[in-house]
């Protein structure tokens, strides 16, 4: 562990660029030295990897976002459980985690890989397990869900300390059975990317209006 947290600090942290230009959006990786690469980007943070290190991934958070103590405190809650990483260490601004290697929900409809039904009943263990540790899930969405061997497992729990209720995941197990499992399941279609976008950022907008409604 010692080696990732010196290449970290000596190779990956002085030429690394990323910025957060907005809370609703991803961060912006700017610039990147070779031979690290981008793995996923989050809206506070970017999660990267080297090749020497395929068991790891050092997730960087963007200067003036908060979340790393949170973050480190989830896993902490969360322990061992197979369909969460594992926070390995964290300094400064990064987090090194297990890596878990496998491909996300957004990315199976994008590419016409099959979404098992176990992959949903697996989440669904996943998060009544993290709620029993004391902790309230947030922000369960398919870029955050990865598909391993046909199981699933959550690969962001930055968000699992906000203190409020969340419909992402229900909503995202409705679009599953009603859309998904009757409709694109079978033929193994694949979704074009503009058409996931345009839903994902309908759906941001269905998210805030509904939320406010509910403070009304």
């Amino acid at each position: 562990m010692h080696d990732i947290y010196h290449l970290a600090l000596e190779s990956l942290l002085p030429t690394l660029r990323i910025e957060s230009v907005s809370e609703v959006d991803p961060v912006v990786v700017h610039q990147i030295p070779g031979p690290w690469q981008v793995l996923g980007c989050g809206n506070y943070a970017a999660v990267l990897c080297h090749p020497a290190f395929d068991d790891v991934v050092v997730k960087v958070y963007a200067p003036g976002r908060p979340g790393l103590e949170e973050e480190v405190r989830v896993y902490r809650l969360l322990g061992q459980h197979p369909s969460f990483s594992e926070c390995l260490g964290s300094r400064d601004n990064f987090l090194i985690l297990k890596r878990m290697h496998g491909v996300t929900l957004y990315d199976c409809v994008l590419r016409g890989i099959r979404i098992p039904s176990l992959v949903i009943a697996d989440i669904d263990e996943a998060l009544r397990y993290s709620i029993a540790q004391g902790l309230t899930p947030h922000d369960v969405h398919g870029r955050n869900i990865m598909m391993i061997d046909g199981r699933g497992v959550i690969v962001d729990v930055s968000d699992f300390l906000i203190p409020e209720d969340c419909s992402a995941w229900e909503d995202i197990k409705r679009a599953y059975f009603w859309v998904y499992r009757p409709l694109i399941y079978p033929f193994g279609w694949r979704v074009p990317a503009a058409l996931l976008n345009f839903l994902r950022f309908s759906y941001r907008k269905t998210r805030r209006v509904r939320s406010w409604i509910s403070r009304t």
